[in-house]
């Protein structure tokens, strides 16, 4: 490492979830010329799962914010370079190409008119790009630019130049296909994925790169161009309404919710099942638990009660908390509960997750619950709480909604859905009277979850919330 790269340290954008390569940039909270010390807070970024917070691991002066609020940037890319020593004068920092870009190489004693000879790009994990005596073309100066400067004392003496290089031969250009392109696109991993995903061949798309590499813009515009040839043309209207719709990129959590759940829909085969239960004495429980002074100050609701009820309903039939493992055929049974519940925030759906709730207590379950729902709501939430979770609880039901077919969070098997409590006439003692009702729905995958042990699992949950001294006598 050179002094000056020891002097203006890069703070690079790191992987803060679990093999993201990806994160936007919300805010920044520094600017260049702004003293940061180690373990300061510098800019919240939004990855696929949550908005956090990143730190700054060394001390200095803000020398280079490299990206605008806005910008989407690959995990290890630079994205703020620091001068850790700023008392030492003046020294213009050696700038770190990013990764993919092209490296101009010359002699240090070249003059400025000397012709540099440029090499395409080394994508990591690809090695280097076949070899060519070909030397870049030489861009026109301005003719501002064209007479050359005043010899100094420094500078060598203009010498007379040189004569044009022949022609390359063609047996040492790089091998072309058909459209007279490189064989091989080129791309980086994360860039090559997403065409996988979207299922687009890269040898149709057009690169706009530097050296010809393919980018995420260019994938997303191919795969606009497929859409729009499958679908039938219809008729625009003869003028465009104005200021009647509002276009919002997708992207951070809310572009992760959305292909997780095709994903899920596509995946996973979904059978959904319901009931519908009589939960007078599960209300009536919740109103006497709000007075007790062992959950005094703590969320209490109808939500903590239906989650006890599927804790013990899955320790009655374990074989519900699994997943299938598709790469090695297996499904994997897990002893541990960690409930997810999805939350719904202003940057979309998202699912953290209580670890081990099974092996809490009434009033340690109603705690956890409390700080994720709170934590959601801020936007606080981290990635290490929306990761490994086994099964999870949506309500519909503060929306008003009796019922819903939900979908299984990716990794799970089971998700219950959680409809609003309403007073309706039921049969009760051989009469017809007003009661507290709710509808109850469980989406599992059929892959490994079949019919009876599902039924199981959803008819155990409604008989704790219709008597729920069960949760005494079951646990």
């Amino acid at each position: 490492m050179t002094a000056v790269e020891q002097r203006f340290r890069e703070f690079k954008m790191p992987d803060v979830g679990e093999g993201l390569t990806e994160a936007e940039i919300l805010k920044w909270f520094v600017a260049p010329g702004d003293t940061v010390t180690d373990g300061q807070v510098v800019c919240e970024v939004e990855t696929a799962k949550a908005a956090v917070e990143l730190p700054i691991p060394f001390d200095g002066v803000v020398h280079e914010l490299r990206f605008d609020e806005g910008t989407t940037v690959d995990v290890g890319t630079a994205i703020i370079s620091v001068d850790t020593d700023p008392g030492a004068g003046e020294a213009a920092p050696q700038a770190v190409p990013a990764a993919g870009e092209a490296v101009a190489e010359a002699p240090a004693a070249a003059p400025e008119s000397e012709e540099k000879e440029g090499r395409q790009a080394n994508l990591v994990g690809y090695g280097a790009a076949p070899a060519s005596t070909k030397r870049r073309p030489r861009k026109p100066l301005p003719s501002a630019q064209r007479s050359a400067p005043a010899p100094s004392a420094a500078a060598p003496a203009p010498q007379a130049p040189a004569p044009a290089p022949a022609p390359a031969r063609p047996e040492a250009a790089p091998e072309l296909n058909g459209s007279g392109r490189s064989a091989r696109p080129l791309a980086k991993p994360p860039v090559r994925k997403l065409a996988k995903d979207l299922g687009i061949d890269l040898e149709t798309v057009t690169p706009s790169g530097a050296d010809g590499i393919i980018t995420r813009e260019d994938v997303h515009a191919a795969a606009e161009a497929v859409q729009a040839a499958r679908e039938t043309p219809v008729a625009a209207p003869a003028t465009a309404p104005q200021g009647r719709e509002r276009r919002v990129p997708v992207k951070g959590v809310r572009k992760a919710t959305a292909q997780a759940m095709v994903n899920s829909a596509f995946t996973a085969p979904h059978v959904t099942e319901f009931v519908t239960v009589d939960v007078t004495r599960t209300m009536k429980l919740v109103s006497e638990l709000k007075q007790d002074p062992e959950l005094a100050g703590l969320r209490v609701n109808p939500l903590l009660l239906v989650a006890k009820a599927l804790l013990v309903a899955i320790r009655r039939n374990p074989d519900i908390n699994a997943t299938w493992d598709e790469g090695n055929q297996e499904i994997v049974y897990k002893d541990y509960v960690n409930l997810g519940i999805a939350a719904a925030t202003p940057r979309g759906l998202i699912v953290p997750n209580i670890k081990d709730a099974d092996a809490k207590t009434l009033p340690e379950l109603a705690s956890a619950l409390g700080e994720l729902v709170g934590t959601a709501r801020e936007g606080r939430t981290s990635p290490a709480e929306m990761s490994g979770g086994t099964i999870t609880i949506t309500n519909v039901g503060v929306f008003g909604i009796d019922a819903g077919t939900p979908i299984i969070n990716p990794g799970e098997s089971a998700i219950l859905a959680f409809g609003a409590v309403k007073l309706q006439p039921w049969v009760h003692k051989g009469e017809v009277k007003p009661r507290q009702v709710t509808t109850l729905a469980l989406s599992f995958d059929h892959r490994l979850v079949d019919g009876e042990l599902g039924s199981k699992v959803l008819a155990d949950v409604a008989a704790v919330l219709e008597r729920p001294k069960r949760l005494i006598t079951w646990a």
